[in-house]
């Protein structure tokens, strides 16, 4: 084993040592092995099988650029998680430009509020709490998220406060913020209330007689405040699933706010397609996002080259096991 690779297992190894199960896939490779996020059960589960396990995968380059981070959250209207395309293919793209991911699959439909938004701070926290291990810097980790991911990314921009902290800590993870210190929404869900709320997630998240109360605290676009991190937001005007009026208010309450803010439209129907690298419209998106990154110091110049347009992966790949997986 060269000595280089084994230094970088080292902290790895300790990490396994602790009770946490952590591996790493390098860009084009194969899925790395699943980071269970609660390694003695999950709370609120309902079982214990596969479906009952939220776990993130962590993608680290060979080379890496930068010490920032994503965690990518598939989409999937809370009742299932697109894996493929809106997050192993995402985390890969990343790592081609030497930026480590880590991709979530997280507990949907017939679990409830708050296990969802509760995976998603767990993982957020876990990937801090070990940022060392990883080669992260723990202020430099964003969220990017896609649909119904989006909605659970931007709730992790606006509801992560230090009032946010569990009151039964698990381990010491749960002693370090879920905030995330940027964001990058791809055709987002954000409001679950009014005429452009996404009814499919609202009711897969709240249940069929939700309470109101949580459908405004969830409409994430009343909930930024000016410390809401910068964040990236991309969509499609004529989207026939989700209307674009929510990445638009999302992106409005960013400005009203003060908060850094990019915001993408483009004149085109169409939802779901992650990386869009079929859709000649639509595939310049990453190369905005790549320029986005580079502006707030993200990437440096000398990371890789944006990798060139590519066809959509499937949604779930074949074999894998997990929560979000469709049908189950």
């Amino acid at each position: 084993m060269p000595l280089q690779l084994f230094k970088r297992l080292l902290p790895v190894t300790a990490l396994l040592l602790s009770g946490v199960s952590v591996a790493h896939a390098q860009a084009g490779a194969a899925i790395p092995p699943p980071i269970y996020l609660y390694p003695n059960g999950a709370p609120g589960a309902l079982g214990v099988t596969e479906s009952d396990k939220p776990r993130i995968y962590a993608f680290l380059p060979k080379k890496p650029s930068t010490s920032a981070a994503v965690l990518v959250i598939p989409g999937g209207g809370y009742g299932m998680v697109a894996m493929g395309y809106e997050g192993f293919q995402i985390a890969t793209w990343l790592n081609q430009q030497g930026m480590p991911a880590f991709v979530l699959d997280y507990r949907v439909s017939p679990y409830r509020y708050p296990v969802e938004i509760d995976d998603g701070r767990r993982a957020m926290r876990v990937i801090r709490a070990h940022a060392a291990e990883y080669g992260v810097d723990p202020n430099r980790i964003g969220v990017m998220g896609f649909s119904a991911g989006g909605h659970l990314a931007s709730s992790l921009l606006t509801h992560c406060g230090d009032d946010t902290l569990p009151e039964k800590k698990i381990d010491a993870a749960d002693s370090v913020t879920c905030q995330p210190n940027f964001g990058v929404l791809g055709y987002p869900v954000i409001s679950l209330t009014g005429s452009i709320a996404h009814v499919g997630s609202a009711k897969n998240l709240l249940g069929e007689t939700p309470d109101p109360k949580l459908l405004h605290e969830y409409s994430n676009q009343y909930a930024v405040t000016d410390k809401t991190p910068p964040t990236f937001i991309w969509a499609t005007t004529n989207d026939p699933v989700v209307p674009v009026e929510n990445s638009v208010e999302f992106y409005t309450a960013l400005v009203h706010a003060h908060v850094s803010a990019e915001l993408h439209l483009f004149d085109y129907a169409n939802h779901g397609c992650g990386l869009c690298g079929e859709i000649l419209p639509l595939q310049v998106w990453p190369s905005l996002l790549r320029r986005w990154m580079f502006d707030h110091s993200l990437l440096t110049p000398n990371a890789p080259p944006l990798p060139s347009p590519e066809p959509n992966s499937t949604a779930w790949p074949q074999g894998l096991i997990g929560p979000g997986k469709p049908n189950q």
